[in-house]
C-alpha cells in the first residue's frame, strides 16, 4: 500500500506546536475523489470540529469542482465527516478539554486507494516562539552549508 501525498498544510507546523498525529479516513462523493485525483485541493484555511464527542467534521477544506462531474458535483467547501474509531475520538476531546490543544489538518493523502486526512493535536505559537523557530532553522541551514561564521 502506496503512500501518495496531495497537499501539505505547511502553515500548521509553523502557527502551532504539533504533538500528537492520527490518521482519519473522510466521507467522501465520486466526484470529490476524481478531482483529489487532479491534486485540486486546499487544506490551508480548513479546521477540525467535534460535536457531542461523537462525530469528527473538517470544515473549510477546499476541493475544487470536477471538471466532468456536471450535476454530481457538491458545494467546494462543505463540511465532510472524518472516520476515527470511537475511542480515539472521545481520547481526542479528552486531550483537547484538558490540555487546550486545537485539532488541525496536517495533510491528505491516498492510501492505497482511500483518502486519508493526517490531523494533528496543536498547541499556538506565539510570535516570539516563531521568532525562535526561524533562527534556529537558519542556523542549522548555515552549519549545513558550512558557511556559519562567528
Amino acid at each position: 500500500m502506496g503512500i501518495k501525498i496531495i497537499a501539505k498544510n505547511k502553515r500548521a507546523s509553523y502557527d502551532y506546536f504539533l504533538e500528537e498525529k492520527f490518521e482519519a479516513g473522510m466521507v467522501l462523493t465520486g466526484t470529490e475523489v476524481k478531482s483529489l485525483r487532479n491534486g485540486k485541493v486546499s487544506i490551508n484555511e480548513s479546521h477540525i470540529t467535534i460535536d457531542n464527542n461523537m462525530e469528527i467534521w473538517a470544515n473549510n477544506i477546499i476541493i475544487a469542482h470536477y471538471e466532468f462531474g456536471n450535476i454530481h458535483n457538491v458545494p467546494e467547501n462543505r463540511k465532510r465527516k472524518l472516520l476515527l474509531n470511537s475511542a480515539e475520538i472521545k481520547k481526542i476531546a479528552h486531550t483537547m478539554a484538558t490540555k487546550k490543544l486545537t485539532l488541525v489538518p496536517t495533510m491528505i493523502y491516498f492510501k492505497g486507494s482511500r483518502v486519508k486526512l493526517e490531523i494533528a493535536l496543536g498547541k499556538g505559537k506565539k510570535k516570539f516562539d516563531k521568532r525562535a523557530d526561524e533562527a534556529k532553522k537558519d542556523v542549522n541551514r548555515k552549519l549545513k552549508r558550512g558557511l556559519f561564521e562567528d
